[in-house]
């Protein structure tokens, strides 16, 4: 498994879409239960107990997206914690679980990538279609897993989802790219772009029957075919007809 570092292609443009997806990302979870900065959770049971419900309110359970209901808490959580404590409305939890991430390591392996080939991805789209992509990505993700495991009570959480969908744009929009990956345990080089988002779409490929995992491997595909196709319709219809074309959806 290759994991992207650097992408040989300069930019034309200060990739600002970029940073401000990965500056949100990291200032939602510093204000999270799952980061220890914010000590206002309290400790130990009593945080755990905030993290299994602000992942219950933020993040998009399956069942509530697929029939619109606000499910209770799954038993055991509601044993150990108690009933929920809040209300919310499933559809907005597609926009709030892709900045939600269950610690550091989830974060940091997300925004590395994102800010490897985001930057690419948005020089060549344009920072509003880049930006109305990224959310569109997530969204399909998103609502991909919910109905493909439409009775499931388990959150999904994280900005993998839609950082898929931009792996997918920019391998369709520089697939003759270069980019400098690390291979496991000690190599760095300089890889063909589709030798390192082909493997790792294979890999998710491969990995969706592993139920001993809780990575949601259908979502990353779900993800990254969307962002093929999105950069298809994209490049075929040109900078401008391709936003006319999104302002009609």
């Amino acid at each position: 498994m290759a994991l992207p570092l650097y992408d040989s292609q300069p930019a034309r443009r200060v990739p600002w879409v970029t940073y401000l997806l990965v500056a949100a990302n990291v200032l939602v979870f510093l204000l999270t239960p799952m980061a220890r900065f914010a000590t206002w959770y309290g400790d130990n049971e009593v945080r755990a107990c905030r993290v299994t419900q602000f992942t219950m309110e933020y993040g998009a359970v399956p069942k509530e997206l697929t029939t619109g209901e606000q499910q209770p808490m799954p038993a055991e959580a509601a044993h150990q914690c108690g009933p929920s404590t809040f209300t919310k409305t499933p559809w907005t939890a597609a926009f709030t679980s892709m900045f939600v991430h269950s610690n550091w390591l989830h974060l940091l392996g997300n925004l590395v990538v994102l800010f490897v080939v985001g930057m690419g991805v948005e020089d060549r789209l344009g920072r509003l279609r880049y930006l109305l992509a990224y959310l569109f990505f997530g969204l399909v993700a998103v609502y991909g897993f919910a109905y493909t495991t439409p009775d499931s009570d388990i959150p999904l959480i994280g900005a993998s989802g839609a950082i898929a969908g931009v792996l997918g744009a920019y391998l369709v929009l520089n697939p003759r790219g270069r980019i400098v990956s690390y291979v496991a345990p000690v190599f760095v080089v300089r890889l063909p772009v589709w030798v390192v988002l082909g493997s790792w779409f294979v890999l998710q490929w491969l990995s969706l029957g592993d139920k001993s995992s809780n990575v949601a491997y259908v979502a990353h595909i779900y993800g990254f075919v969307s962002g093929m196709l999105f950069a298809l319709l994209a490049r075929r219809a040109g900078p401008a007809r391709g936003m006319a074309a999104l302002s009609r959806g």
